[in-house]
């Protein structure tokens, strides 16, 4: 008996029969089929890509000197990517300096010249227009000095941008130059994205959209086995013109996205309401090339019947009858097992 109750799950009755000896010469373990309530979860296909990704381009030209990492390197923020030549931008950092002090040094002169013009001119010994003159040079020497200083910032820019940096931590998947190479402002340099915000993005059609923007949570299948849950999903509000399908995304927790690459292919599972259906053990389908059957009593013989399966359950090694069987219907359990004994006993025949 310890045998035959292995085999009780989800409302499935087992007996064991023996059928006739015109028929078999050994007893042969079936289950009888009857309805029972079964999850119908949805399983879609999806797909991993970056919350965060960027292409890098030179924000000044000059030839590049040194690349520092390369295709597939993990990258920290704000590590030096690659050098380019800085003379020129190192020039115009000096000039712009220089522009800086004179015009510090005039405007010191003309906002002296107007403060004494300002306590002479009330007693009469300047006149109005020279007063005039003095208040219109200590103004456009100030205007003079602001210039000068954003000249000087932009200059410091333009030096900065010989050194290209990474705008965040993540991995490298693109490099469009060579070192010795010479670029212009604008041009493409690296790709990349950031390891630490990744999502599934698949498609779902429209009759899913309302189950699925009831979920609290959806599993996540890794392809490395693992299964994890995400909270944070996203449902697209409009329809792919082509497909009619609406894209779904799911944010993953970055704890769990250690062995997860971009461009992966994962399972996405959604709890979806139970239904009764039939389900019979994995051990009981009896699979030839396109042909999908199980071993069924009929009339004291068993014959080969073949069905559609639906859903399988890895856990409990079941799977979902679509159709070709109906309830009170009594299969071998173990179709490979009947096979092997069944071609044994006509060979002793």
């Amino acid at each position: 008996m310890s045998r035959l109750t292995n085999y009780l799950f989800l409302g499935v009755i087992l007996t064991t029969i023996a059928l006739p000896l015109a028929v078999q010469a050994y007893d042969v373990n079936t289950l009888k089929l009857a309805y029972s309530e079964q999850n119908q979860p949805r399983i879609y296909d999806a797909k991993i890509e970056a919350i965060k990704a960027a292409t890098i381009s030179a924000q000044t030209s000059g030839r590049i000197i040194n690349i520092h990492f390369d295709v597939n390197d993990l990258v920290p923020q704000g590590a030096s990517l690659l050098e380019i030549t800085n003379k020129e931008q190192g020039a115009g950092f000096a000039g712009a300096e220089a522009e800086l002090a004179k015009a510090e040094a005039l405007n010191t002169e003309a906002q002296a010249q107007y403060a004494r013009y300002k306590a002479l001119f009330p007693k009469g010994a300047i006149s109005k227009g020279a007063m005039d003159e003095a208040t219109a040079k200590a103004k456009s020497s100030k205007q003079a000095v602001s210039a000068a200083q954003a000249q000087l910032i932009q200059a410091k820019e333009s030096l900065n941008y010989t050194v290209v940096s990474a705008p965040f931590s993540g991995r490298m998947t693109q490099r469009f130059v060579e070192q010795g190479e010479t670029i212009s402002y604008g041009q493409a340099l690296f790709s990349g994205y950031d390891t630490q915000h990744l999502r599934a993005v698949f498609q779902v059609p429209q009759q899913d959209i309302a189950q699925l923007q009831q979920q609290a949570q959806v599993a996540i299948q890794l392809p490395n086995g693992n299964e994890i849950t995400s909270g944070d999903i996203d449902v697209y509000q409009f329809a792919d013109p082509l497909t009619h399908q609406h894209q779904v995304r799911v944010n993953l927790n970055a704890a769990d996205i250690e062995d997860i690459i971009v461009g992966q292919w994962i399972k996405v599972t959604v709890a979806f309401p139970s239904r009764k259906s039939l389900v019979v053990p994995l051990s009981a389908i009896h699979q030839v090339s396109d042909l999908t059957s199980v071993y069924r009593v009929s009339n004291d013989k068993i014959v080969l019947n073949q069905v559609r399966i639906g859903r399988i359950d890895t856990k409990t090694n079941t799977a979902e009858v679509l159709s070709g069987l109906m309830e009170g219907d009594e299969i071998v359990i173990d179709a490979g097992r009947y096979l092997i004994n069944s071609s044994a006993t006509k060979a002793q025949e």
